[in-house]
């Protein structure tokens, strides 16, 4: 049978012992989730509401951001909004209430998305200074229907919370 190694009191193996404990602390500990805050805009377009979807590469998403402090999430997506369209007329006709996304990008993410209606159908994607560029490629402002076919699975359950939200207004309103 074998034994295995004995702990000095030497003070240099304790202070060993409790380094290497310390790092691998650090690399079991729980990963520090980052929060991005954006807006599901929506507005009536010939009796239809439409989407706004932007489209970063091959990426479509809805106008959202890092929240960083002092700001809070509502305050980011606010502003990402007025940064990644121009759109400043937002009516948060539904409320403060928010949907987030389960964990991507490897378990490190998490969106919250609030739903805010503009009359604006004009977006301008402005160059972001950081970058030197405007951070989207494109913009579409779509039906439910054609939405369901761009966005990416993490979305979806958003989009169905947003479509749930004006349908149940829709019908508290009388109109079906």
């Amino acid at each position: 049978m074998r034994s295995s190694p004995r702990i000095r009191d030497d003070p240099e193996d304790i202070l060993f012992i409790l380094e290497h404990c310390a790092f691998a602390s650090f690399l079991t500990a729980e990963k520090q989730m980052i929060l991005s805050a954006g807006t599901v805009i929506v507005r009536k377009d010939h009796g239809e509401w439409k989407y706004l979807f932007l489209r970063a590469y091959r990426n479509w998403d809805f106008p959202k951001g890092i929240v960083e402090p002092p700001e809070t999430p509502l305050e980011t997506a606010k502003r990402e909004v007025q940064e990644e369209t121009g759109i400043r007329a937002l009516s948060f006709r539904w409320g403060e209430i928010f949907k987030e996304t389960l964990p991507y990008n490897r378990g490190t993410k998490i969106a919250r998305y609030y739903i805010a209606e503009t009359s604006d159908s004009a977006v301008t994607l402005a160059i972001n200074p950081e970058i030197g560029k405007p951070e989207h490629h494109e913009y579409r402002w779509i039906s439910g229907e054609e939405i369901e076919r761009l966005a990416p699975a993490r979305l979806r359950p958003i989009i169905q919370w947003a479509d749930d939200l004006i349908a149940r207004d829709r019908r508290s309103n009388g109109l079906g």
